[in-house]
């Protein structure tokens, strides 16, 4: 059996405070509860890892696949650094930062940062995000969140279906209620909590801040980035790049019909259809390609053929 075959996957399910069923209405996923927060659809993250379904690498953790068959994916990486999750928003998250690579290595026994983007999948009428902050020096960043200043001290910014935002590390953000996104992440799970509505969890406890930690990593003054994309027509596919960086380069791919892709390429991609359906050719196969479907094409990965009307998501580090 060829090795050298699109790697699909299982995802993982985690339930959060604010989540909802949308993960089941827009995606058809079968969701453990009503208050089911994320798909962790690609992760070799210990916290929840994806499972590879069909082929040769049948019933394995994505991280065990990486460490196996590290000629897959020819990564400098020791650790598979990625994590595409798709997030249901069916309250507000709370408020929050992450550290970058230096500061968790330190703080966090070795995690990674966590830079991350978001593309919105789909957003209710009037649903907004928070999106950095307006504090010009530590001194007031502290002020304001200790006198609770919350609406002097956050961005809230309106979304729509379609838009695309950078949260890198040091980035104060948090989704909206009516919000659901397909994120791009480095694969960590460390969060610092800056504040979350004096919610309580299950227990009647209210929900642990980090505001030391948080504080330490913020970005002051806010930094941000210009929301300009290059769109491109390419062999039946019409390609808008959103970032590349260090961390992650993401696109996503418009198929309307049969798109050629030559294949070869020296690094692995991420695919996540976030819309439509259509079929995957290879190597005389068709692998069917509906709406929440995720999967990997290794390094070298021959040419192959998109045919349907569909969206994805593509990512490589």
């Amino acid at each position: 059996m060829n090795p050298n075959l699109p790697i699909f996957l299982q995802p993982v399910f985690q339930e959060r405070i604010w989540g909802g069923t949308k993960l089941n209405e827009l995606f058809q996923y079968d969701i453990p509860s009503s208050t089911t927060g994320e798909c962790w659809a690609v992760s070799a993250h210990p916290n929840g890892q994806s499972v590879v379904s069909g082929g040769p690498y049948a019933g394995l953790k994505l991280g065990e696949l990486w460490t196996a068959h590290p000629e897959l994916f020819a990564s400098k990486s020791a650790v598979f650094p990625l994590l595409t999750k798709i997030l249901d928003a069916s309250d507000d998250l709370s408020v929050q930062v992450h550290p970058d690579d230096t500061y968790a290595g330190v703080h966090e026994n070795g995690e990674l940062g966590k830079t991350e983007c978001w593309y919105i999948v789909d957003a209710e009428p009037g649903a907004s995000i928070i999106y950095g902050h307006e504090a010009q020096s530590k001194e007031q960043l502290v002020e304001l969140i200790q006198e609770g200043k919350w609406n002097d001290l956050l961005t809230s910014i309106p979304v729509k279906a379609g838009d695309f935002f950078y949260v890198p590390s040091g980035t104060i953000h948090a989704l909206g209620r009516g919000v659901v996104v397909l994120e791009t992440q480095q694969s960590s799970d460390t969060t610092y909590r800056v504040y979350d509505y004096d919610r309580r969890d299950k227990d009647g406890n209210l929900r642990e801040l980090h505001l030391e930690k948080a504080i330490a990593v913020t970005t002051i003054p806010q930094a941000y980035v210009a929301g300009s994309y290059d769109t491109r027509d390419a062999d039946g596919l019409v390609v808008t790049s959103f970032v590349s960086n260090d961390f992650f380069t993401v696109e996503k791919w418009d198929v309307d019909g049969t798109a050629q892709l030559p294949g070869g390429e020296q690094k692995y991609k991420i695919l996540s259809v976030i819309e439509g359906s259509g079929m995957l050719r290879f190597d005389g196969q068709s692998y069917e390609l509906p709406k929440g479907t995720h999967f990997i094409l290794p390094v070298g990965f021959g040419s192959y053929e998109l045919e349907g009307k569909l969206q994805l998501i593509v990512s490589n580090e």
